[in-house]
């Protein structure tokens, strides 16, 4: 799961199907040791998923840290991929919607292209005449 990876083995896309997501955490380098703290230096890969599991649950870094002591690292990694599954389901299925009615999906586009030119082309206006500049015709 590195942060700078090309490689798709690891990135976790917010679309992937639980089971693809799931693998690829599981597959997650950490290191040698079983002791689960968070350590940037020593510990990067446990550090980032443990980031990860508390930016998705908003719990603390130390909480879970406290959660897992004793535990191994396959432990923390079943779990997170659990919270990550449930974390992206709404948008998965959210997404599936409009791919299911892409007539739906190209009406919510144009109506979002209306709002953003018209708030967009009170801004311009603005910064045409405060620049000096004509407005567009």
């Amino acid at each position: 799961m590195s942060k700078s990876a090309s490689s798709p083995a690891g990135i976790v896309e917010l679309l992937d199907e639980p089971k693809v997501s799931a693998k690829k955490i599981r597959s997650a380098v950490t290191d040698a040791e079983r002791e689960i703290r968070f350590d940037p230096e020593a510990k990067p890969g446990i550090s980032n998923l443990l980031t990860i599991y508390s930016a998705l649950t908003d719990r603390k870094v130390s909480e879970l840290e406290a959660d897992y002591a004793g535990k191994g690292y396959g432990d923390l990694k079943k779990d997170l991929a659990e919270v990550v599954a449930q974390f992206v389901e709404p948008l998965r299925a959210r997404v599936q919607t409009y791919r299911d009615d892409p007539a739906e999906l190209d009406r919510v586009l144009a109506r979002g292209a209306t709002r953003a030119r018209e708030i967009a082309g009170a801004t311009l206006a603005a910064v045409h005449e405060r620049i000096g500049f004509l407005p567009p015709t």
